[in-house]
């Protein structure tokens, strides 16, 4: 249990202390204050929570926007992945904010409202059920607290009214005590109204030590109600402030990506790209691909050799087995080369210059199928005809 107050505190401490009648307001307040609380907490995360998945879609659209240019680049090598990798840690960094997103939201955003609808009832008429039974055990207490108030209070303003006239009368006393003016029997009045100031002083006096000794009795049984009021509603206090404690523990769980093995991977991915970055390995690519080490068949002499002809028992053969010719979609247009007279009825001819569509690729014998513009379809020597450009 408390003690009990100084005997003299300043008029404005005792106003504003909580012991005074009403000063208890603040601590019932805080139930109302309490759910507003939690109702901004939400509030306010769920706007971070869009700030998390706008932030997880730009990652996204920065990636898709820069990965086609990436891949197009004149980088290559070690260098060309080490830039991709910083697109590919974009989108798996997209996903963990869409993901602390969905946490910020159905996580501890629900949990924060039933938490909020399971400790707070409201009333029907407006309040929480809470505040009224904070309100009534200290307006209870209070209340002979108040009375008692209210007596001394009266008592000592008695008492102080009292002490004034006792005051006024000793002063007319002394003024009549030594003025030559003033007769006898005057004076001895102004005595007894002084004398009666002063019994009637000590009488209100009397009074008012009385009331104040009730009061000082009563004060202990006073405080004790108060106090175990007040212990109730700081339990409730205590309660919310460990949930809330928790929440927001959870809450930094979920933002503090520091810790979050997902992110260490991308990074530490990321710094392993960047450390492999290898000028000799890539200067050795570029020359092997585009440089003095790829392969070139050098100039050298080619006898001509005539096509073969198309033997009738391997063209029997082959019609008994047709081999899987690759179909040219639309085909390809190719010039004569030389003249060629055909010698089957299955074959073209055509002479020197003329121009005709490819329509099947080369055979293992060296013959491809043509159609020429009149809609005549052979074949023919693939050695005896080229590519137009």
């Amino acid at each position: 249990m408390s003690t009990l107050p100084n005997e003299n505190p300043s008029e404005d401490a005792s106003n504003q202390s909580f012991w005074m009648p009403g000063n208890y307001q603040s601590t019932v307040r805080r139930t109302e204050d309490s759910f507003q609380a939690c109702s901004e907490i939400v509030a306010c995360f769920q706007e971070r929570a869009r700030v998390e998945r706008q932030y997880a879609q730009q990652l996204s659209e920065w990636s898709t926007k820069w990965k086609p240019l990436v891949d197009a680049s004149p980088l290559y090598g070690s260098l060309l992945r080490a830039w991709q990798c910083f697109l590919t840690s974009a989108d798996r960094l997209s996903i963990l904010h869409t993901s602390i997103c969905r946490s910020l939201v159905s996580e501890d955003g629900d949990r924060m409202r039933t938490w909020q609808k399971e400790t707070f009832h409201k009333k029907m008429f407006g309040g929480f059920r809470e505040s009224q039974d904070f309100e009534t055990g200290f307006s209870r207490a209070q209340k002979p607290w108040s009375k008692r108030l209210k007596k001394l209070d009266k008592a000592r303003n008695a008492y102080h009214k009292a002490c004034r006239k006792e005051h006024v009368a000793q002063d007319r006393e002394a003024h009549a005590r030594g003025n030559p003016d003033i007769a006898i029997e005057k004076q001895r009045k102004i005595q007894e109204e002084r004398e009666q100031a002063r019994l009637e002083k000590e009488k209100v006096r009397s009074r008012y030590e009385k009331v104040l000794e009730e009061v000082t009795r009563y004060a202990p049984r006073y405080m004790e109600e108060m106090e175990s009021i007040f212990d109730q509603s700081q339990e409730e206090e205590r309660k919310r402030i460990s949930f809330l404690k928790q929440a927001f523990l959870s809450i930094h769980r979920h933002l503090d990506v520091t810790n979050d093995e997902n992110v260490k991977a991308v990074y530490s991915e990321l710094h392993h790209t960047l450390m492999s970055i290898n000028e000799q390995e890539d200067l050795r690519w570029w020359k092997n691909s585009h440089g003095p080490g790829m392969s070139t068949d050098w100039p050298h002499f080619q006898e001509w050799t005539a096509p073969q002809k198309k033997q009738k028992k391997g063209k029997k053969e082959e019609q008994k087995n047709p081999p899987e010719r690759a179909v040219m979609i639309g085909g390809l247009r190719v010039r004569a080369l030389y003249d060629y007279v055909g010698q089957e009825p299955d074959e073209l001819s055509f002479k020197a210059g003329d121009e005709f569509i490819k329509t099947e690729e080369e055979d293992d014998q060296g013959w491809c199928r043509g159609m020429k513009d009149g809609g005549r379809e052979g074949l023919y020597p693939a050695n005896y005809v080229e590519v137009i450009q």
